[in-house]
């Protein structure tokens, strides 16, 4: 059965403390779920991955960036996510710093969180177990990883490229 492929960006952005920002979605895909926030690429008109994060950037945060307030740490594709498509996902760490929490949003609620409270957050299951510890481990460098979803609810998992920041 063919699939539809859609291609988002997420957000990871910072504040002074090196608090993240995640997004307690208020609608699906992970509704009640805490991650980063983000949105999909307008394919239609030929957007770049770069062009999507500054757009939802300043749809969502309410900052304006350019491509150079960006680095992109990863890049995720997932093979039949949920049975309903396949994802290819362009993970950019926002540079500057934020200085506040952005207002509510039709998306859901925004909150900063230090590292540890990821533990115990509602997470979705791929980021608990693989983005974030792929995040964290290529911070300042970069990454990219394909799952493949099973529709018994297995995911593997393929790091296709790991470049590390260097200290």
């Amino acid at each position: 059965m063919a699939l539809p492929y859609k291609i988002a960006t997420l957000l990871y952005a910072f504040n002074e403390r090196d608090d993240v920002l995640l997004l307690e979605r208020a609608q699906e895909p992970n509704r009640g779920l805490w991650s980063p926030c983000g949105g999909k690429l307008h394919t239609d008109v030929g957007e770049s991955p770069y062009a999507c994060a500054c757009r939802e950037a300043q749809e969502e945060l309410g900052i304006s960036l350019a491509p150079a307030d960006l680095h992109l740490t990863g890049i995720v594709s997932e093979h039949g996510y949920a049975g309903q498509a396949h994802w290819l996902m362009f993970l950019f760490e926002i540079k500057p710093r934020l200085v506040s929490t952005p207002p509510v949003h039709r998306e859901g609620r925004f909150e900063f969180f230090p590292r540890a409270a990821l533990d115990w957050l509602k997470l979705p299951q791929t980021d608990r177990e693989q983005i974030w510890p792929l995040f964290w481990r290529h911070r300042g460098g970069f990454f990219a990883a394909h799952c493949r979803c099973h529709d018994d609810g297995r995911f593997d998992w393929l790091v296709e490229q790991s470049s590390p920041a260097k200290s």
